[in-house]
């Protein structure tokens, strides 16, 4: 996948659906990693203690590999698998639904239940502000502190993102490049001169 953006969710949402007295609540986040993933799981567990099942799915990056679903003891295939298909069928990525069930005493058997989690997911997402982001590369730039006010005028100028900023008298920046961007960019650094410049 040769993309310069993608599709992802603004920030975190609710939403809840409920079938024969279970009740499933999706709780959809944007994810940067899978350490953030394993936070926003650990805190739900906490905060949703008293729900029967904590099921997910994940997907991070653009090339289409990174990705996890669980049942989280629910039959197999009936939770994970169609939480991820909601987010797929959105081209999303970079995204994390965890769906929490509370179990009302009637078994919804397996066609019930990928129909509860698809719609808890589902439910999420339309009330979830989709955005498009750019793809970064990370690049590490190094330079004497004078050129500070140049490095960062193009930083600007091109919406770049500062991962870490390190400031002495000489200064060492990481930065994300938009990809769509990538060549103007190291064009005008590379003007610049005596900028040591390399891919993270």
């Amino acid at each position: 996948m040769d993309k310069d953006f993608f599709f992802t969710i603004k920030e975190a949402v609710t939403a809840e659906y409920k079938d024969r007295g279970s009740k499933f609540i999706a709780f959809a986040y944007p994810l940067q990693s899978i350490d953030e993933f394993k936070i926003h799981l650990n805190a739900l567990k906490k905060e949703q203690s008293k729900a029967v099942h904590h099921c997910f799915a994940y997907r991070i990056g653009i090339d289409g590999n990174n990705f996890r679903v669980s049942d989280d003891g629910e039959p197999s295939g009936t939770a994970g698998r169609p939480i991820l298909g909601q987010i797929d069928s959105k081209k999303l990525t970079n995204i994390l639904i965890i769906v929490v069930r509370y179990f009302g005493g009637t078994l919804l058997g397996v066609p019930g239940l990928i129909n509860a989690y698809k719609t808890a997911a589902l439910m999420s997402l339309q009330a979830a502000a989709i955005i498009q982001k750019p793809v970064y590369i990370n690049y590490r730039l190094e330079f004497n502190y004078e050129l500070m006010n140049d490095v960062m005028r193009i930083i600007k100028l091109y919406n770049c993102e500062v991962v870490k900023n390190e400031t002495q008298l000489f200064c060492l920046v990481e930065l994300g490049v938009p990809k769509s961007k990538l060549n103007e960019v190291l064009s005008k650094i590379k003007d610049l001169r005596s900028i040591e410049i390399k891919e993270c």
